[in-house]
């Protein structure tokens, strides 16, 4: 290469070609915003709600410009109904549900998905329509089953499984399984089977190829599971209004309905109550996030 034709030290390169804007991209965008928005605009609407007092919203509308905001409503609510308990409640029902289910059914994915036995897709079809089965449908079974299936007092205040913890998680497992399965089987079929068939070689067992090869490369699905599992676990109230008949083991859903009155229910101190149970799940998900998208998006793209 020439002095002539050599590129000169320090010169400037040209500038990236920026990409058309097109309005099909300007109106998609939109479009999504729109959409974003219609789904928030629920729990904005809480928020600004539970900040102002009720007699303002009365007088002038939830729409209207605020002329006293405060966060008395949130200590009011978190005093009245009692939420510390219930928190704790619900934190012993949707912890051990959501490990008990990502556990079991990584089990059963992985038996699926990794093992060659026979009779492995019957076996995922019949978790995946365990899901299509309405819940009220076996509501009455279960009371009954419930309530003949004997526990040892340490483990359950009535002898036996009804009026008890046990219930409401076994139940949230029991229903929760199939569509785990599912997710994990599929997402277990992406992996290269050659790390499996070098473990062999090497001479690892089944066990190790599930605990120590499988599982940490389903981390992100596992993690995208477990945000949507403890969502639903924690949000749950049937099961526990069927099968609890104690107040104080009680979810914290049932917290709200000690803030309403009986001739007269102040919807903004109701706001910050929702305000407060909605936490929790806002939390795992912001703990979460990275795994969690990752988990959605993998699989979208090969190559």
């Amino acid at each position: 290469m020439t002095a002539e034709t050599a590129p000169a030290v320090g010169a400037a390169r040209p500038a990236a070609r920026r990409r058309p804007v097109r309005p099909g991209r300007l109106g998609l965008h939109a479009f999504l915003m729109a959409v974003s928005l219609a789904f928030l605009a629920p729990l904005l609407l809480a928020v600004y709600a539970s900040l102002r007092p009720y007699e303002e919203t009365a007088a002038h509308g939830y729409f209207s410009l605020p002329r006293n905001l405060s966060f008395d409503y949130y200590r009011q609510a978190f005093t009245d109904s009692g939420m510390g308990k219930y928190f704790v409640n619900s934190l012993i029902i949707a912890v051990p549900g959501v490990l008990l289910a990502l556990f079991l059914a990584s089990f059963v994915a992985f038996a699926v998905a990794r093992l060659r036995m026979r009779g492995g897709m019957v076996l995922l079809m019949l978790f995946t329509a365990g899901n299509l089965l309405p819940q009220q449908v076996i509501v009455t079974p279960l009371y009954v089953m419930f309530n003949r299936i004997p526990l040892p007092y340490w483990m359950s205040e009535s002898m036996t499984m009804y009026d008890s913890f046990w219930a409401v998680i076994a139940v949230q497992v029991g229903f929760q399984l199939g569509f785990c399965v599912f997710v994990l089987a599929n997402f277990m079929r992406t992996l290269p089977l050659e790390i499996l068939e070098a473990a062999r070689v090497d001479g690892a067992g089944v066990w190790t190829q599930y605990w120590r090869i499988t599982l940490p490369l389903c981390r992100p699905a596992l993690a995208a599971l477990g945000t949507l599992q403890f969502t639903w676990m924690y949000n749950d109230f049937l099961w526990a209004l069927v099968f609890v008949s104690d107040g104080d083991k009680l979810p914290i859903t049932s917290a709200l309905n000690n803030l309403r009155g009986q001739f007269f229910t102040d919807y903004n101190l109701l706001a910050a109550g929702s305000v407060i149970v909605a936490l929790p799940t806002i939390l795992v998900f912001l703990l979460l996030q990275r795994q969690f998208i990752a988990g959605l998006t993998l699989g979208s793209s090969k190559g």
